[in-house]
């Protein structure tokens, strides 16, 4: 696979390189998990399988041989040879096409899985880019005009499933699956944007005023944001009685509140620990739609119990094993 054009931020993500946080090596990994949990299970690769993470303004990619990809999360218009390319589904392309993304309609960030897995170097037992450190993904950096990326050799019932595509919809450049899943209605663009958290280790320490604020303010997404974390602007919030505090584990979706009161909910490549007091912690069903939020949206804050937000999670994990069985019985 050969990059034509880089795009605005295009790297290569897994799950993250977890159990080197002690070490302080940071877990980084995809922004958006659930996304690249099913472009994974759609072309028939392990789960954590690393994908490529396009964020905003899309690449431009030539396929040097005949492949099958998947592409979830935002909607950058897909496109091959003039015609739309389907998401949330399977697609066998052609060799030698040239898949390119355009105007952002929903959406922050979109993953390109392929059927065997970018044949990445694992560090630390993690494909991902970890940038700042210049490990990981494609020469520890994001990708670049000329870089060709290598494709792992696909598996036995994945070459079935291409036979069975090959049956479908077809047209010139491309075969799509007639069995898709429904795009997650969390993912759609909206200016009203609903964040469930549960309460932080600190949120007793801030005052009644900044309590309140908190979950009945919105707070802006600032363009001084990235993958580290987002800063957001709105009403200050501040301390009973402000103090100094000693570092702290943190972790993705944690909420800080620096000195100036602003709130920064710390992402994928996040530091192990902050010194910051912690107001609330981002239930991890909602990273999805953390991730794919943008500069210049804004973000309501919701508040649910642990148990709440566990419930969450084990329907997050009944449903993506419903798509895994149900893609199984489609490909067989």
């Amino acid at each position: 696979m050969e990059v034509l054009k880089a795009g605005l931020f295009t790297s290569i993500q897994d799950l993250g390189r977890t159990g080197y946080q002690k070490y302080g090596v940071i877990v980084s990994g995809v922004m958006d998990a659930f996304s690249l949990r099913i472009a994974n299970i759609l072309v028939g690769n392990p789960e954590p399988e690393a994908v490529m993470e396009i964020t905003m303004i899309g690449p431009h990619l030539k396929l040097k041989k005949n492949t099958m990809i998947a592409i979830t999360g935002a909607d950058l218009s897909p496109m091959i040879a003039g015609e739309r390319v389907p998401m949330w589904r399977p697609v066998y392309i052609t060799q030698d096409t040239i898949l390119q993304f355009g105007d952002c309609k929903t959406g922050c960030r979109t993953y390109l899985a392929v059927a065997g897995g970018y044949n990445i170097k694992v560090v630390m037992g993690s494909k991902s880019t970890y940038l700042r450190a210049g490990i990981g993904g494609f020469s520890g950096r994001a990708l670049r005009k000329g870089d060709v990326l290598q494709v792992s050799s696909v598996k036995d019932h994945q070459l079935s499933f291409t036979k069975k595509l090959q049956k479908s919809n077809q047209t010139k450049n491309f075969i799509s699956s007639l069995w898709y899943v429904p795009e997650p209605l969390g993912l759609a663009s909206s200016n009203n944007i609903v964040i469930r958290v549960t309460r932080g280790n600190e949120f007793s320490l801030f005052d009644a005023a900044s309590q309140k604020k908190f979950f009945e303010k919105s707070f802006q997404i600032t363009t001084q944001s990235d993958r580290m974390g987002y800063r957001l602007a709105g009403d200050a919030l501040t301390l009973e009685n402000p103090n100094e505090m000693l570092s702290e584990a943190v972790t993705f979706g944690t909420i800080q509140i620096p000195p100036d009161g602003q709130p920064i909910i710390l992402l994928a490549d996040c530091q192990t620990t902050g010194g910051y007091p912690k107001i609330a912690q981002v239930a991890r069903v909602d990273l999805t739609i953390l991730a794919q939020s943008k500069p210049g949206q804004r973000i309501h804050f919701s508040e649910i119990s642990l148990q709440e937000a566990e419930v969450l999670y084990m329907k997050r994990e009944i449903y993506l094993q419903e798509i895994k069985r149900n893609i199984t019985l489609y490909v067989n």
